[in-house]
């Protein structure tokens, strides 16, 4: 990487940050249009938010595609044949003629978008290594975290004086906007030396040492579980907040905004903590959070509460998610730097994979009940302390309490 680079960190992270919110930005900013889009196909609930699970999926398969062809073509090429794809499909979806048609270039959508994540992580990695990746991806989920409170916002502000389809027509021009940035201002940051082969059977055995690494994978899990619950969140949100407690699109939006600011305090919280106290720590003190708000969301949920209480509710575990996402990410990749692409991707797919499974359960009881939503966020907080349980291997330290001291 170029001197220049790592002299102006804010500079870098901005420009990563942009490619980094597209898998976000194309999840978040057409939430609003859920009931617009199932009135205009003449569908149910279930298939609109089976367009959310097909972008998911795509976004899940694109990074373990894409992540390993960075590692051997470098991080450049990967990203602007993508960003060219999430132009043609993101136009595609909004002159879909029917909902199947609209699923499908979803998922290419998904697929292309994930070249930001997978690649701008991998990028962070191929540059920073230690406390100082901590702390720069702390930086960077901070500054991602600004997604959610646009997107959405921007989403319900387009549909309040033309369709859905205007949404899609604004994330073609995203993908515009990207390609020339790629070609442009995008640096390479993996020199040809330090490429790796382009050998099938090589790939497969970096994929196959990265699954045999119960550190890596349990912190891959922990993240995934917690994330999943999000994306739960994320597909039942529009119809909870706009069914069940009848809020309007623009007042939806600003409470879903809500989630970037709760990422944005639990990022701060790990840049302040990193070097402080240990890594895993902090690790350890996001899941312990995240389990006692989950508990709390579901008991509101359970007693039918305000809507005050389940947004305060989910504020404070999202924070904790906040907390969980960049320390598990820099404590499992930070020892895999010359496969960076690869343990981004397999890293990088693990949330949406699962949050493609959790996504559609929450629909199940229909569109006038929040009780899956509350039991699908407990779950995964709960099976994210089994994996730390079981899978990771340093394990909670005995002198946790006096670290924190």
């Amino acid at each position: 990487m170029s001197h220049k680079v790592n002299n102006h960190p804010v500079r870098f992270a901005l420009l990563l940050a942009v490619f980094c919110a597209l898998g976000p930005f194309t999840v978040d900013m057409y939430l609003s249009s859920f009931p617009q889009i199932m009135k205009f196909f003449e569908t149910n609930a279930s298939m609109v938010q089976a367009s959310l699970t097909s972008a998911l999926l795509g976004l899940s398969l694109g990074q373990i595609i894409i992540g390993p062809l960075s590692d051997v073509h470098g991080r450049r090429k990967p990203l602007l044949f993508s960003m060219i794809l999430f132009f043609i499909s993101s136009i595609g979806c909004a002159f879909s003629p029917n909902v199947e048609v609209f699923i499908a270039l979803r998922f290419t959508q998904g697929f292309s978008a994930s070249a930001g994540l997978v690649i701008a992580r991998a990028m962070v990695r191929d540059v920073y290594n230690g406390v100082e990746l901590t702390k720069f991806f702390a930086l960077l989920t901070t500054i991602t975290s600004v997604t959610p409170l646009i997107s959405p916002l921007l989403g319900s502000s387009i549909i309040s004086f033309t369709s859905w389809v205007g949404v899609f027509i604004l994330t073609g021009i995203v993908g515009i906007y990207l390609t020339i940035m790629t070609i442009w201002r995008m640096k390479e940051t993996l020199p040809v030396e330090q490429r790796v082969s382009s050998n099938f059977k090589e790939l497969l055995e970096n994929y196959k040492s990265l699954l045999r690494s119960g550190t890596f994978i349990g912190y891959g899990l922990a993240s995934g579980f917690l994330f999943a619950g999000c994306f739960a969140y994320i597909s039942g949100s529009p119809f909870i907040y706009q069914k069940i407690y009848g809020i309007s699109p623009q007042i939806f939006s600003i409470l879903f905004a809500l989630n970037g600011i709760s990422l944005m305090i639990g990022a701060q919280l790990v840049k302040r903590l990193a070097g402080r106290i240990s890594s895993h720590n902090i690790f350890l003190i996001g899941l312990l959070s995240s389990f006692i708000f989950s508990l709390a969301v579901l008991v509101v949920v359970f007693s039918h509460g305000p809507l005050a209480a389940l947004v305060i509710a989910l504020f404070s575990s999202n924070i904790s998610l906040g907390i969980v996402g960049p320390i598990s990410f820099t404590l499992a990749i930070e020892s895999q730097g010359h496969i960076a692409g690869s343990a981004s991707a397999l890293f990088g797919i693990l949330p949406f994979l699962l949050g493609s499974v959790a996504s559609p359960l929450v629909g199940l009881a229909g569109e006038y009940s929040a009780i899956p939503l509350g039991l699908i966020i407990f779950i995964t907080s709960l099976l994210a302390i089994l994996v730390n349980v079981f899978l990771i291997k340093n394990g909670k330290p005995a002198s946790l309490s006096e670290e924190i001291k």
